[in-house]
């Protein structure tokens, strides 16, 4: 098997798992609106629900510009710098990532990221730049800037045509979730490889779940994978 791109998922793949934490959006909320901090949270709340259910029923995306005007907050460049600080100890990279997308990149493998988000591009690279992968990563794709979300197969067309290569069968795809990641690159004719760390909520897990052609249970483990697969 010729192996052209490994191409990742990003939360609970490139970054460890974080549970949901129910008062994340009353912080926010305290921070833009004081005054109606109670309500707006609640609305913020129901409109990131409200988002993840139709990515996961519809494949549909949905961006935080979407979210902030559902609850009466205007989207300026401030009040998503306030989510940002909000999240940011949720966003920090598997210490084993840079290792591996070096070693991959230099066995003349492209690197890519296909990432359900709703954030913005420039909030993921800067991410990226931060632990620094950015430069490691040849193609990226936030389905904040599409209109499909995984599984659909587009997103994952999207994602091979931003690191510049056609044909799945010699993509390998790697995630954390059995329905968006495994389900979804499975379908379009990828090999996957499952980082069963993360704790899906049942409300955010789909209708199949796929199963991968390999298991790590580190990020580092996958590049033994991958040779494997190079060398049949």
């Amino acid at each position: 098997m010729v192996v052209d791109a490994v191409l990742f998922d990003w939360g609970g793949t490139l970054t460890p798992w974080c549970p949901p934490d129910e008062q994340s959006w009353l912080r926010v909320a305290r921070r833009l609106v004081p005054a109606d901090a109670e309500r707006a949270a609640g609305a913020l709340a129901a409109a990131e629900f409200a988002v993840w259910q139709r990515a996961r029923l519809q494949q549909r995306s949905g961006t935080m510009t979407e979210i902030f005007t559902a609850a009466g907050i205007d989207p300026t460049p401030a009040a998503y710098e306030v989510f940002a600080a909000e999240v940011e100890h949720a966003t920090h990279t598997d210490p084993e990532a840079a290792a591996l997308l070096t070693e991959l990149r230099a066995r003349g493998v492209r690197i890519g990221v296909l990432s359900n988000t709703t954030w913005t591009r420039a909030h993921h690279e800067r991410i990226f730049a931060r632990d620094g992968l950015l430069g490691l990563i040849d193609g990226a794709v936030y389905t904040s800037e599409i209109e499909v979300t995984k599984p659909h197969p587009a997103a994952f067309r999207s994602a091979m045509a931003a690191v510049g290569v056609s044909d799945p069968a010699r993509c390998v795809f790697v995630g954390d979730r059995t329905f968006d990641d495994i389900h979804g690159a499975g379908s379009v004719g990828m090999r996957t490889v499952l980082v069963p760390h993360s704790a899906i909520p049942a409300t955010q897990r789909g209708h199949t779940d796929g199963v991968p052609d390999a298991v790590v249970q580190r990020l580092s483990e996958l590049l033994g994978v991958v040779e494997t697969w190079r060398e049949c």
